[in-house]
């Protein structure tokens, strides 16, 4: 249970960081630069935190399942 939660601590935390940069990116790009792709890497910025995200949420949970099912066969 100990390796999941910080499994999950350690997504959360990359992912809001991750996240952060990507929408300061964006907002200065749509804003601020007269360059459109600065604008573009902010959006693939963010899509990747929550790609991350993501990933790390179906990591934790696939685990669980694991020994829920490691569990069921050994009783």
């Amino acid at each position: 249970m100990d390796s999941r939660l910080k499994m999950l601590n350690a997504v959360k935390v990359v992912g809001l960081t991750i996240l952060t940069i990507g929408i300061a990116i964006f907002l200065y790009g749509f804003f601020v630069s007269d360059y459109s792709a600065i604008t573009g890497v902010g959006i693939g910025t963010v899509m990747g935190a929550i790609f991350i995200f993501l990933m790390g949420i179906f990591f934790v949970a696939t685990e669980e399942m694991q020994e829920k099912v490691k569990r069921q066969l050994m009783q």
